[in-house]
């Protein structure tokens, strides 16, 4: 009998402790904005990349001029998106 209630209070615990609060399976679907801050930050990231890269020496200095304005004006893009969606 003790054998049976600790199986119960094992399965019990385990089903409480395991279960999950939301669905796993549906997500929030992201917005456009979402979309763009994500853009955002992955250009951020190559910039800081390419500086870094650039001090280290593995750039030229014409390569990483043309790079750093192609994502330069990229994040000027992406912000200018997310601003005029912001105001709508």
């Amino acid at each position: 009998m003790g054998l049976v209630a600790a199986a119960i209070l094992t399965l019990a615990s385990l089903a409480y402790i395991f279960w999950p609060a939301e669905n796993p399976f549906s997500q929030r679907a992201k917005s456009q904005l979402d979309y763009l801050r994500e853009r955002k930050e992955a250009v951020y990231e190559n910039l800081r990349d390419l500086n870094f890269e650039y001090k280290a020496g593995k750039y030229p200095e014409e390569d990483y001029v043309t790079q750093r304005s192609l994502l330069e004006n990229e994040a000027a893009e992406i912000m200018g998106e997310m601003d005029r969606l912001e105001r709508a």
